[in-house]
């Protein structure tokens, strides 16, 4: 059952790209911006649940129906929209998490205007396809967004690839703006209040889409630190305690599903990179419910023991997920 949010505040809405005007986009390089195979990707989730493997997806597998307690998904492949099609159908399926006429936000990490080939921003083909099956699924709207660090969030939007990607599945790209932003009570001892987006608190479902990545301050960045890109107020965060503060957001946020892109991981100079260098190809997606459980499994990536994670041990420790991956039936797809 999702948690219904009731999603307020308008969303940068436009016509969905027809398949046509998107091979044209990718054909002429979109104005300079570098497409790499994950935003060609997102072309193969705009087809119909035709096929058995779109049909899991929305619906979830048979060996999930039989499996008990948190499913944490792994798979592996060199293509983006069938590695999240086969992490989610093993998760239960986008209809587990999604009714008809939600509003769904899917919350990547599109930090710095990059080029999707540095893995500083997630993965055009795993957000397309993401929401392609809460389309499918029956959502009303799905709004995509990020507050970016670089003072430019169209260009951040638009030179990751993600926006095109995202409208030509049908999505909606929204600039997060400061009248979006509010003073909201949070759970734990540290922040006690924070600004965060409104369209996100009351979403009826939040995804949490990040790359995985190495991070100056916590060591890596995944899923719960990229939920800082939902307040408007970072500075404090750091300033109180980092740490304890990403598990506090966490807790009031509460994402429904976690969707980690591992295709491209930036191994060095986190978070920014900037050099082809820095990045290492992993062909990986993980999902889980469990947004502790996905990290902690995503450390392995890197050769990084979760203990050195400090944000997951606050996390841990408020009970907002689970560090021990024997609790958890881990799905090799």
């Amino acid at each position: 059952m999702t948690l219904k949010r009731n999603l307020r505040g308008d969303a940068m809405a436009r016509e969905p790209l027809t398949r046509a005007e998107f091979l044209k986009i990718l054909a002429a390089g979109a104005g300079g911006i570098v497409f790499l195979r994950g935003s060609a990707d997102a072309l193969a989730g705009l087809a119909g649940p035709d096929d058995q493997l779109d049909r899991a997806a929305l619906e979830g597998d048979a060996e999930t129906a039989r499996q008990a307690g948190t499913i944490l998904a792994v798979a592996k492949g060199s293509t983006a929209s069938s590695n999240v099609k086969r992490a989610i159908a093993a998760v239960g399926g986008m209809k587990k998490y999604v009714s008809s006429g939600d509003t769904v936000v899917i919350k990547p990490n599109i930090s710095h205007p990059n080029a999707p080939k540095y893995a500083v921003t997630t993965n055009p083909g795993v957000v397309a396809t993401l929401v392609t099956l809460a389309r499918q699924a029956g959502a009303g709207k799905v709004l995509v967004m990020d507050n970016p660090v670089s003072n430019d969030p169209a260009a951040c939007y638009s030179t990751s690839g993600i926006s095109s990607a995202v409208k030509a599945a049908g999505g909606s790209m929204q600039i997060m703006g400061k009248s979006g932003y509010k003073s909201y009570a949070i759970p734990g001892h540290l922040l006690k209040n924070q600004s965060l987006y409104a369209a996100i608190v009351n979403a009826d479902v939040l995804i949490n889409v990040p790359i995985a990545k190495t991070h100056s301050s916590t060591k890596l960045t995944l899923a719960g630190k990229n939920m800082m890109g939902c307040t408007s107020n970072r500075q404090r965060m750091h300033t109180l305690g980092l740490s304890q503060s990403i598990a506090e957001i966490n807790a009031k946020l509460k994402p429904e599903l976690t969707v980690i892109d591992a295709m491209r991981i930036l191994v060095r100079n986190g978070p920014s990179g900037g050099s082809l260098s820095d990045v290492a190809v992993k062909n990986t997606v993980v999902a889980c419910h469990d947004w502790v459980a996905a990290d902690t499994w995503a450390c392995r990536l890197f050769g990084v023991s979760p203990s050195k994670v400090p944000y997951l041990k606050a996390a841990a420790n408020m009970h907002l997920g689970t560090m021990n991956l024997s609790s958890v039936t881990i799905r090799n797809v």
